[in-house]
């Protein structure tokens, strides 16, 4: 039953190209849609591959030594500017900062004797009752006291500062890495964890457009600065995995100051918005924007273009109004309209319809469409 279904088929297509073919024998042409072959003015438009990266990390270095207490953020999870991340157990710190407070006391005392007997000594050195070396002696002593109690000052400071480092806070607002130490652990420079986790901001994420320099050249043109390029790349658009496109247009950063020694690629950071952290670091994406100034492209209409096997072919209408096939070769797609790069030339006719039924040669009755 199904031989006979496909030989039916067969028959049938057949016939109808009999019928084209008969009626195209007594004069009556086929009518299709054609569209001209036009030359406007597009941007360079590109595709670039590659993966998001976090705006910058933060590394968190405990910068005092002592035993790990405590831990207050779960790794993977945002962490706020501020926030608790751990606590180091501040008993030998805080030992340090009261023999401190203590020294700091003493040395104050010892102001106090010193700048009496310097008060007691002035008057006494201008009745000639004591030598002008005793006062000097007095004068010197006040002097030193004083400096001991600034020395005494600053050693508090920083035995405070010391015990304030036990707490260890985020700088910045973003996504907490994994964390290298454990409670218990003996943390601190110059110990085996000496880097405890890493924040990661994602308010804004970047992305590397890698230009190949010769292509660059072509397209940067005589630019004085290379390190500029703020003018070379525009309507910067980002596509994520599901063919969705992010709403947030990206913007240009900068330029990273080496050529790639493994792709030979100038490497040009553009950057995107997350406020909502719907985007995260390492996500694959599709980054499309225009490189360089707009050139003059030839465009017809997306339905004369037949695609099979990796080949692009469209029906061409002579000025006589015969069709003939032409292999063409394809740019990009804008708005429902192909860039050819090859096989046409500009002023020439297409055929949106009827392709199926056409062949080399055959007459046709064209009838003008616009875009």
């Amino acid at each position: 039953m199904r031989i006979q279904i496909v030989t039916l088929l067969a028959v049938a297509v057949q016939l109808s190209a009999c019928r084209s073919h008969t009626a195209e024998l007594k004069g009556k042409p086929l009518e299709i849609e054609v569209a001209r072959v036009v030359v406007e003015e597009l941007p360079n438009e590109r595709q670039f591959i590659g993966y998001l990266q976090s705006n910058f990390d933060a590394v968190i270095q405990p910068r005092v030594n002592g035993f790990l207490a405590s831990k207050h953020f779960n790794a993977g999870f945002p962490v706020r500017r501020g926030q608790l991340l751990y606590r180091i157990d501040p008993s030998q710190l805080n030992t340090s900062m009261y023999a401190a407070e203590a020294a700091l006391q003493s040395a104050q005392a010892a102001a106090i004797e010193a700048r009496n007997n310097y008060e007691r000594a002035v008057p006494l050195a201008t009745m000639n009752a004591i030598s002008r070396a005793q006062l000097d002696q007095y004068t010197a002593q006040f002097k030193a006291s004083e400096a001991s109690v600034r020395s005494a000052k600053e050693s508090l400071r920083s035995a405070r500062l010391n015990v304030g480092y036990t707490e260890i806070r985020s700088p910045i607002d973003g996504v907490a890495g994994s964390s290298k130490s454990h409670i218990g652990d003996f943390v601190g420079p110059g110990t085996e964890f000496n880097v405890l986790t890493t924040i990661s901001n994602l308010d804004t994420l970047s992305f590397d457009v890698a230009l190949p320099m010769n292509e660059y050249l072509q397209i940067a043109g005589q630019r004085e600065n290379i390190y500029d390029n703020a003018d070379l790349l525009s309507h910067i658009r980002l596509t994520l995995d599901d063919g969705s496109q992010y709403p947030l247009a990206g913007f240009y950063s900068y330029t990273r100051k080496d050529v790639s020694n493994e792709t030979g690629s100038l490497l040009i950071v553009v950057k995107f918005a997350n406020p909502d952290q719907s985007l995260k670091a390492g996500q694959f994406a599709r980054v499309h924007c225009s490189v360089g100034k707009t050139t003059n492209s030839l465009l017809v209409p997306a339905k004369a273009v037949s695609q099979a096997q990796g080949v692009s072919s469209v029906w061409v209408i002579r000025p006589d109004s015969t069709a003939t096939f032409r292999h063409v070769v394809l740019g990009a797609e804008h708005d429902s309209l192909w860039v050819i790069k090859e096989g046409l030339e500009a002023g020439e006719w297409v055929a949106l319809t009827g392709r199926q039924k056409l062949r080399e040669g055959a007459t046709v009755n064209p009838k003008i469409m616009s875009r």
